[in-house]
């Protein structure tokens, strides 16, 4: 659900799910056949994880980060992992990069200007986003949902994000 402002989305873990797997059907609709699934950690682990289960390709995580200051929500200087971990030597072939939104797109920018240049086993790179931002400079080639504005996406784990193992301990009374 959009605020009034379009200032904040918030989306329960139905409509998340539910999102996957449009992003799920337009790829398959697309006839592209790849071979791998890169996810970015994190925003991306969940979305490749269940498209890996959808379409049985192997599952492959490269870590960048960049939302790390005021509880995840500024955007900072990019750090992109130097070795992705995969389950079959290297990555190769053709591979579906896979991320939850293009925000700025500077991180999707940056991540496929890496893999063009040092990993030339890689025959072909698509990518998928559930949100794409009017202001992003990245256009995937996959993406569910435009949105206009510049609302901070509210995702339905995102709680977890404040919670410590002493807030669980109360809760579980543990």
């Amino acid at each position: 659900m959009l605020t009034e402002d379009g200032k904040h989305l918030y989306v329960s873990y139905v409509e998340y799910h539910d999102l996957i797997e449009k992003l799920a059907i337009q790829v398959h609709q697309s006839g592209w056949q790849f071979d791998t699934i890169l996810c970015l950690a994190r925003g991306g682990m969940r979305p490749g994880d269940i498209l890996s289960r959808i379409f049985e390709k192997p599952l492959a995580i490269m870590s960048t980060s960049s939302y790390r200051a005021n509880a995840g929500m500024t955007q900072g200087h990019l750090d992109i992992a130097k070795y992705i971990t995969t389950p079959q030597g290297e990555i190769a072939g053709r591979v579906l990069l896979v991320d939850d939104l293009a925000d700025s797109g500077h991180t999707l920018e940056a991540v496929v200007r890496m893999l063009r240049d040092r990993y030339s086993p890689i025959t072909e790179l698509r990518s998928a986003v559930i949100w794409t931002k009017a202001r992003s400079t990245f256009q995937a080639d996959y993406s569910v949902e435009f949105l206009p504005t510049d609302p901070w996406i509210h995702q339905p784990f995102e709680g977890y994000d404040k919670m410590r193992p002493s807030e669980l301990l109360a809760k579980w009374k543990v």
